[in-house]
């Protein structure tokens, strides 16, 4: 079934027993076209001892034998599923197929809220940006080649982005367009006392520091915008002592308009 991710409004993980799941019956299906644990294995994108490792689980916990392994003889032995495995997986497959029609008619239901469904696609949206924004077009700017677009996210915060006229035209950038506003962390530059200094950026937004992770000579500091928006940044760990960040100091975040990249709805 698809994910949210796939384009779907609506997902959900069905399990039986509180513990057999998609991946389970993956293993399950293979198996019964291959006859071999290995390959099933292979099949289902597990490792040998993971396949075993759940299939021993679930045969423990079974009142009834779920395997039948043959060794030796002309064949060269072989794993199959006994009749309670086969009813098993049938079983699944026939509440995978209402599961995922049931799905369908509550996301048809959904379609028909434009306010909700917009939130939803926004919020069902992957990219590799651990910023991500939703806002309003303010002001659209065309230059000769490139165009600077204003977006003023919901807590009030102004970003912008510096794209080619082409994209922004593209994209039907225009004031009053709902737009994302995706930003790496990596493209964040933490300060601290900027209040008289003059930056380059043109992106500058002021918080407090809310989190600071570290692992190993990396880390990660997230700042809460007074409007509640918090935005992260990927730094050295040194930095963090070099800064001065702590939690509950106020920070900077700076970023270029070039490192925004920004999406709409098709």
């Amino acid at each position: 079934m698809k994910s949210a991710g796939d384009g779907r409004l609506l997902s959900a993980d069905l399990k039986l027993a509180g513990r057999l799941d998609a991946r389970f019956f993956a293993l399950l299906a293979a198996l019964e076209g291959t006859g071999s644990i290995k390959r099933a294995a292979a099949t289902a994108g597990l490792s040998y001892k993971g396949a075993w490792l759940m299939l021993e689980a679930a045969c423990n916990l079974a009142n009834e034998a779920l395997l039948h392994t043959t060794t030796g003889g002309a064949g060269g032995g072989g794993t199959s599923l006994t009749p309670p495995a086969r009813a098993l997986l049938a079983a699944w497959r026939v509440l995978e197929d209402r599961q995922r029609e049931f799905l369908r008619r509550q996301e048809a239901e959904f379609e028909q809220l434009a306010a909700l469904q917009g939130l939803l696609r926004r919020m069902s949206m992957r990219t590799s940006a651990r910023n991500q924004f939703a806002g309003r077009v303010r002001t659209v700017e065309f230059g000769a080649v490139t165009a600077e677009v204003s977006l003023a996210l919901g807590s009030g915060e102004l970003i912008t982005a510096t794209l080619t006229c082409d994209a922004a035209r593209r994209l039907g950038l225009v004031p009053g367009a709902e737009a994302l506003a995706l930003i790496k962390s990596s493209d964040i530059v933490l300060a601290n006392a900027l209040d008289t200094a003059q930056v380059s950026a043109r992106n500058r937004l002021d918080g407090v520091v809310s989190r600071l992770e570290r692992e190993g000579a990396d880390a990660l500091a997230v700042l809460t915008l007074p409007g509640g928006t918090a935005i992260s940044a990927s730094l050295a760990a040194d930095a963090i002592d070099a800064l001065g960040l702590a939690v509950g100091r106020p920070a900077t975040a700076l970023f270029k308009a070039y490192a925004v990249m920004l999406a709409t709805r098709a």
